[in-house]
């Protein structure tokens, strides 16, 4: 039965690439629209996951604007994936004219700077628009971290999907990826990274909308040993057809401490400027996933759950 799970998934992305880029603009959001809300009404174990990690971030909504809120939060994320699965056939114009980013200067500056920049995201909007975005219009190539997905088929084609749109991925597992990393950084490169849920022992905890949850320690650490710029971002999505983002102001490492502490308190500025933005535009947060500790002890074991949607850096 897995194996037919697994064969089954594979094929369903395959088939997403392969006939989602060549609808036109409006047939494919109409299509993502009507397959999210029917998600939403069946009322499955992800919906209602991401509802209650929206209760967290809207502590004060009634039951009917949790409900409003993760209706626009399953056609956000079905956003999310048919604009990712029609990427590979936008032209650089066409992204070009999708993406309006504030404050890139400071980016900008960082890379000029000759140090190096670790770019960090939590699950808003659409990372891999973003991605395309930087590498075709703003023509900045960077590297990122790819977790393994099973089967091993549509691992490969997240990987060859990505690496088609210009970026350089390196696999989470093998013990490298840090490594390769950090050579990119001291050469002055990009590294980008998702960066709001890590659920190894390796994560660091942080204070997130009020309660405790593990962030990867890897965008601290990195800035820590190379001397990159540690630069948190956010993305939303808005009513029109232009995905929105900023560059937050950057993470400085603490004059003294471990580099425990040290990676502790950079760690809870990312989150600081994660849950900025996430209150801002909690329908375009796709954490359809267990976060917090106290909801994974409850769970009773650390859970690693299936259909997460990889990219991340923990």
């Amino acid at each position: 039965m897995s194996d037919l799970k697994d064969r089954l998934s594979d094929g369903l992305y395959g088939l997403g690439w392969a006939t989602v880029k060549k609808l036109p603009d409006p047939v494919a959001e109409g299509l993502g629209r009507r397959i999210a809300d029917l998600a939403w009404k069946r009322r499955g174990k992800s919906v209602l996951r991401l509802e209650s990690n929206l209760a967290r971030v809207v502590p004060d909504a009634t039951p009917e604007r949790l409900a409003e809120l993760s209706k626009a939060g399953m056609r956000s994320y079905m956003r999310y994936w048919m604009e990712s699965f029609r990427l590979p056939a936008w032209s650089k114009e066409r992204v070009g004219r999708g993406v309006d980013i504030k404050d890139i200067h400071r980016l900008e500056e960082g890379l000029a700077s000759g140090r190096g920049v670790v770019l960090a995201l939590p699950h808003l909007a659409n990372w891999d628009l973003a991605g395309v975005w930087a590498t075709r219009v703003l023509g900045v190539p960077f590297t990122t971290v790819a977790e393994r997905l099973e089967p091993e088929s549509l691992y490969d084609r997240f990987v060859a999907y990505r690496e088609s749109l210009g970026m350089e991925v390196v696999p989470h597992t093998g013990g490298s990826a840090f490594g390769r990393l950090a050579r990119r950084l001291r050469a002055g490169g990009l590294v980008c990274l998702v960066a709001d849920r890590d659920l190894s022992a390796s994560g660091t905890e942080v204070t997130f909308f009020g309660d405790t949850a593990r962030m990867p320690a890897g965008p601290a650490i990195l800035a820590q040993q190379t001397g990159a710029l540690l630069l948190p971002a956010t993305l939303w999505y808005d009513d029109t057809p232009v995905m929105k983002g900023r560059i937050h102001p950057p993470v400085d490492v603490p004059d003294a401490g471990t580099r425990a502490e040290k990676t502790a308190v950079m760690t809870q500025a990312l989150a600081d400027a994660f849950a900025e933005g996430i209150a801002d535009h909690p329908e375009d947060w796709h954490m359809l996933q267990r976060l917090w500790l106290a909801d994974l002890e409850e769970q009773g074991t650390g859970e690693r759950a299936s259909g997460e949607r990889e990219g991340g850096a923990e």
